[in-house]
C-alpha cells in the first residue's frame, strides 16, 4: 500500500478557520486536508459552528468524510480547559445561542487584553484585531489571540507569534485576562445536547494531571485528545495510559490554525491523526 493510500483511511480531528482564530476559510481547510491525502476532518472552531455548513459542503464535493465540531472555552481551577465536540448539530438552535453567549465572553475579554495592553504602553485597537489582514469578521465569527498577536508583530511590539504570547498573551503573561466562564461539565452537557460527543482537548497544556482527572471524573468526555503538536512522547504515553484507566477513546488533531508570520501555528494539518476506528466509535455514540 503507497503512502498516500494509507493516509486515505486517516483523519484529523483539529483545526481551525477564519470562523474563529485561524487563517484559512472553511473551504480552503478542507481542499488542503483532500491534498493531504487524508480520510476526513473535523472542524472544530472556537465557540462557534459559523464555518460548519460551508466545509461539509466542500467536503461533500472533494469525496471527505466530515464532521462537524466546534472547541469550546471553559475555566476550572483557575485554568483555561477546552472541550472539543464531535458530530454537534450546527442547527440546534439552543446550542447556537449559548455558543453566542461565550463569544460574547471572548469579546468581553478581548477588550480587557487591549485595555491592558495600552496600560503597557502598548498601543493596538479592537479595529485592527478585527481586520484580521484584510479578512472582516463574519455572523457568527469572532477574533482571539492569535489575531492580537498578528497585530503585535506588525506593529513590533513582539518579534514573532511565540514571543506576542510569551511577553503578553499567554496565561500568565503581561496582558492575559480570562474572565468568568462556564466550566467543563457544562460544556461537555451542552455538546451532548447538541447531538455531539465531548472530548478533552490537548491535556497536556494545562500543566496539571489531577485537574485533568478532575475535569475526566466530572465532565465525563468519550476520549482525551493524545496526540497533539504540544504534546511530548511521555505526555502522550501518560494519557494513553490515562484513558485506557478511565475507560476513554483516544484522539488525535494537528490544532492546525494556519501560518502566520511565515510559520504553522499549532501544527501542520494531517501530521496529527486517526484511524477510521475511532471515528466510526465517535459517529456510533453519537447515535445512542
Amino acid at each position: 500500500m503507497s503512502g498516500i493510500e494509507k493516509m486515505r483511511v486517516l483523519y484529523d480531528l483539529h483545526m481551525h478557520s477564519t470562523s474563529s482564530d485561524g487563517m484559512n476559510t472553511p473551504t480552503e481547510l478542507v481542499r488542503l486536508a483532500s491534498e493531504r491525502g487524508l480520510a476526513g476532518m473535523a472542524l472544530t472552531d472556537h465557540d462557534t459552528v459559523a464555518g460548519v455548513r460551508a466545509a461539509e459542503t466542500e467536503a461533500r464535493l472533494a469525496g471527505l468524510d466530515f464532521i462537524p465540531g466546534v472547541e469550546i472555552s471553559t475555566r476550572a481551577d483557575g485554568k483555561d480547559i477546552h472541550m472539543l465536540g464531535y458530530f454537534v448539530d450546527p442547527d440546534n438552535k439552543l446550542f447556537l445561542e449559548r455558543l453566542a453567549g461565550l463569544r460574547s465572553v471572548r469579546d468581553q475579554r478581548n477588550e480587557l487584553i487591549l485595555e491592558r495592553l495600552q496600560q503597557l504602553g502598548v498601543e493596538i485597537t479592537l479595529d485592527e484585531v478585527k481586520d484580521r489582514g484584510g479578512r472582516p469578521l463574519g455572523p457568527g465569527e469572532s477574533v482571539g489571540r492569535p489575531h492580537m498577536a498578528d497585530v503585535l508583530v506588525r506593529k513590533g511590539y513582539a518579534s514573532d507569534l511565540r514571543d506576542a504570547f510569551d511577553k503578553y498573551l499567554a496565561e500568565g503573561a503581561a496582558a492575559y485576562v480570562s474572565p468568568p466562564r462556564i466550566t467543563p461539565v457544562e460544556a461537555a452537557d451542552w455538546i451532548r445536547e447538541a447531538g455531539g460527543i465531548p472530548v478533552l482537548a490537548h491535556p497536556g497544556l494545562y500543566g496539571d494531571d489531577e485537574l485533568v482527572r478532575t475535569v475526566l471524573e466530572a465532565a465525563k468526555p468519550a476520549g482525551i485528545e493524545v496526540r497533539h503538536p504540544d504534546h511530548m512522547s511521555d505526555d502522550e504515553e501518560r494519557y494513553r495510559k490515562l484513558a485506557e484507566e478511565y475507560g476513554l477513546l483516544t484522539t488525535a488533531g494537528s490544532d492546525y490554525h494556519g501560518v502566520r508570520q511565515g510559520k504553522v501555528f499549532h501544527g501542520e494539518l494531517g501530521a496529527y491523526t486517526v484511524e477510521a476506528a475511532v471515528v466510526d466509535t465517535l459517529r456510533q455514540l453519537s447515535q445512542q
